[in-house]
């Protein structure tokens, strides 16, 4: 089984990686059809970069790569959630999650 890369008009699958340990929502990338492939040959997270045209091997230049325990996909075959082992912070800025800035807080008790 595998995506639907030809249900997007740029082949690419949204994909949410989350921390296998803690349950944490560490990022959301994309997949090609290449990118997947090499993730499932190498049990490493590989993704497409939009911004720079280019596959992207995840912590090739920080170290902060993330070793893929599995790999689910949705119901209708359109997105993938990946569970890792992450060695280091998943964002850019150094942050464990790329979701760390909160718009919307939980109500209080009195709300």
């Amino acid at each position: 089984m595998k995506p639907d890369f030809e249900k997007y008009s740029d082949g690419l699958v949204p994909t949410i990686v989350i921390d296998d340990n803690t349950k944490q929502v560490l990022m959301m990338a994309y997949v090609n059809e290449e990118s997947f492939n090499l993730s499932m040959q190498t049990r490493q997270s590989w993704f497409w970069s939009r911004s720079r045209q280019e596959l992207w091997h995840k912590g090739e230049t920080s170290g902060n790569t993330q070793k893929i325990v599995s790999i689910d996909i949705d119901c209708d075959e359109d997105t993938l959630l990946m569970k890792v082992i992450p060695a280091g912070p998943a964002c850019h800025t150094g942050h464990t999650s790329c979701f760390y800035r909160t718009i919307l807080p939980e109500p209080t008790k009195e709300e």
